[in-house]
């Protein structure tokens, strides 16, 4: 049954990915009246182009995160199992 949950997987990723990208954008507007700066962009320095992609990691890994914890928690409510594990590993 829990590789059911692999194209729920996909498509919760795609729909984090853009919230994501627009959660993203909506902040960085708070911050800069620019977009936000990019590798590529030569003349941003280099603490700016930092703040953007640290930003950036957070807000995506804590969307990710959420979107896929839901996901998880609605298949485990359908089908009565939870698609991981119960608890993380001890070290």
């Amino acid at each position: 049954m829990k590789i059911l949950f692999v194209p729920i997987s996909v498509i919760s990723g795609l729909i984090a990915a853009m919230i994501g990208k627009k959660t993203f954008e909506q902040i960085w507007g708070l911050i800069d009246e620019e977009e936000p700066p990019e590798a590529k962009h030569r003349d941003v320095s280099v603490g700016k182009l930092m703040a953007a992609l640290i930003l950036q990691g957070a807000i995506f890994k804590l969307i990710r995160g959420l979107v896929d914890r839901a996901a998880r928690g609605g298949y485990a409510r359908v089908t009565g199992t939870w698609p991981g594990q119960e608890e993380p590993e001890p070290e």
